[in-house]
């Protein structure tokens, strides 16, 4: 129980307390970037370069589950093809995933 409640120590003894007193929360830190932050931070940079790449005839889910293809592509938004002769304008950055080539026609 030493480690959840301190000791009563004279005054003069605080510098080694200080440190460990700052131990836990280093630890948690450390903790925190390793499971949350950088998992994160890997995942939207992968997320920013897929959305880059994007070219006509890729083949996209947006982030409401819409499967289509891309016919044009402009600097913010692109125009997915879901049935024939008919196309939607989305934001690029609700591209959800690429998909395989010839996807689209599996589905149909």
């Amino acid at each position: 129980m030493d480690w959840l409640i301190q000791d009563a120590m004279a005054q003069g003894v605080g510098s080694e307390g200080s440190l460990m007193g700052l131990l836990p929360l280093v630890l948690i830190f450390v903790v925190f970037y390793f499971l949350l932050i950088r998992p994160q931070s890997k995942r939207q940079k992968e997320h920013k370069e897929m959305v880059a790449s994007l070219n006509v005839d890729d083949e996209i889910v947006t982030g409401g589950g819409v499967l289509g293809k891309v016919t044009k592509v402009t600097e913010q938004f692109i125009t997915v093809e879901v049935a024939s002769g008919v196309e939607l304008k989305v934001q690029r950055h609700t591209i959800g995933s690429v998909m395989p080539k010839g996807t689209v026609k599996s589905t149909k």
